[in-house]
C-alpha cells in the first residue's frame, strides 16, 4: 500500500471513529436529560450500557469498511478508539466518576467489538446499499427502542451476601474490643486497595453509643460518607450484628456519583455481622459478613463489581483489626 493509500486509510479510520464517538456522546447527552429514575431512558440500562457501545463499534467499522476492506483485527480493536475517547470525555466533563467508568469499560469493550464485527460482516456480505443503510438505521435506534421495554422485563432487586474471614493471634476478648468500636484509622494502617484506587472512600472510624442491642454505631468514611448502624445482635466475644442506613443525602457527588451512591436507586448496604470463634490453637477466627442490595436491569454484571468491592473493603477492615489485636497482644509479653 502506497503512502497516499495509507494516509487515506488512516483518514477513513479517523472519520469512522469520530462518527462512533459522536453517536455515543449524543446518546449520553440525551439520556442525561432524564434524571428521574422512573423515566424510560436511564444510564444503568441494557439499552445504554450494552447497545450504545455496540452502536459505536458498528458505526465506526461500517463507515470504514464500506469504503475499503480492512484487516479482520480492526473489526475488534478499532471500535475501542471512540469508546475510550468517550470515556475520557465523560471523566473530564464530570459526567461520570472514575468508579463508574472502570465498571463500564470491560463490558463496553466487548460490546463495541461485537458491534464492529457485525458491521464488518454486513458491509462485506450485503451487496445492496439500501439493505446496508436500513441495517445501520436499525442499529443506531437500538438503545432508544430497547430502553422503553427492558425496565418492565429485566429490572431486578437482588440481595447479595459477602463474607470475609481472618485468623488473628489474639483472644476473643481482645478482638471484640477492637470491633465494637473502631478508633480512627490512620492511612498507614490501610493496605493498598484497587477499590479505593477507582474511587471508593477509605474507612475512617466507628463509634458506639452504648454496649447493648439498640446501640448506635456511626461508621464514617472519607469524603463525608456516613453509615448509621443500629445494633440488633449483641453477644460479647461472639457476635455483633447491626442494620445499616447510609446517610445518602450527605454524600457529596464528588465522592460517589449518583450511579454508585450507597443508599441510592441502584445500590445499598443493609446489614453487617461480626462473628468470633475461638480456634483450638488459641487464635480467634473473625468473620465479617455484609448484606447489600443491587437494583439494576443487568444485575448479573453489576453484582460482580459490588461483591468484589464489598469483599475488598471488608478484607481491608479485617486486616486493620488483625494488626491492632496482634500488636496489642505482643506488647503484653
Amino acid at each position: 500500500m502506497s503512502d497516499g493509500e495509507n494516509r487515506s486509510n488512516r483518514l477513513r479510520i479517523a472519520l469512522g471513529a469520530a462518527f462512533g464517538a459522536l453517536y455515543g456522546a449524543g446518546l449520553r447527552f440525551l439520556y442525561g436529560f432524564f434524571p428521574n429514575p422512573n423515566h424510560i431512558f436511564q444510564i444503568i440500562t441494557v439499552g445504554f450500557i450494552l447497545f450504545t457501545p455496540f452502536g459505536m463499534g458498528f458505526i465506526t467499522i461500517f463507515v470504514i469498511e464500506r469504503r475499503s476492506a480492512q484487516s479482520i483485527w480492526t473489526w475488534f480493536l478499532i471500535p475501542w478508539v471512540p469508546l475510550f475517547a468517550g470515556l475520557a470525555a465523560a471523566g473530564v466533563l464530570l459526567w461520570e466518576g472514575l468508579i463508574c467508568i472502570v465498571m463500564f469499560a470491560p463490558i463496553a469493550m466487548i460490546s463495541a467489538s461485537i458491534g464492529g464485527v457485525a458491521a464488518g460482516l454486513i458491509a462485506r456480505l450485503m451487496r445492496s446499499r439500501a439493505s446496508r443503510s436500513a441495517t445501520l438505521a436499525c442499529v443506531v435506534c437500538l438503545p432508544l427502542l430497547i430502553s422503553p421495554l427492558e425496565h418492565q422485563l429485566l429490572s431486578q432487586r437482588d440481595l447479595r451476601s459477602v463474607e470475609s474471614v481472618v485468623d488473628i493471634k489474639a483472644s476473643t476478648a481482645s478482638v471484640w474490643k477492637n470491633i465494637e468500636r473502631v478508633p480512627a484509622i490512620q492511612p498507614a494502617e490501610l493496605r493498598p486497595s484497587w477499590s479505593h484506587a477507582i474511587g471508593f472512600p477509605n474507612p475512617v472510624e466507628a463509634t458506639l453509643s452504648k454496649e447493648s442491642v439498640g446501640g448506635v454505631r456511626n461508621a464514617s468514611f472519607e469524603g463525608g460518607v456516613l453509615f448509621i448502624e443500629t445494633v440488633d445482635a449483641w453477644e460479647p466475644n461472639h457476635h455483633l450484628g447491626f442494620s445499616i442506613h447510609a446517610q445518602t443525602d450527605r454524600i457529596p457527588k464528588t465522592t460517589l456519583d449518583e450511579h454508585v451512591t450507597v443508599g441510592g436507586e441502584y445500590f445499598d448496604v443493609l446489614h453487617g455481622d461480626y462473628e468470633l470463634e475461638t480456634l483450638p490453637n488459641g487464635m480467634t477466627r473473625l468473620r465479617l459478613r455484609s448484606l447489600h442490595r443491587v437494583s439494576t436491569d443487568l444485575n448479573w454484571y453489576a453484582h460482580l463489581w459490588t461483591d468484589a468491592i464489598m469483599r475488598d473493603l471488608q478484607v481491608r477492615i479485617l486486616q486493620v483489626i488483625k494488626k491492632r489485636c496482634e500488636t496489642a497482644e505482643a506488647r503484653r509479653f
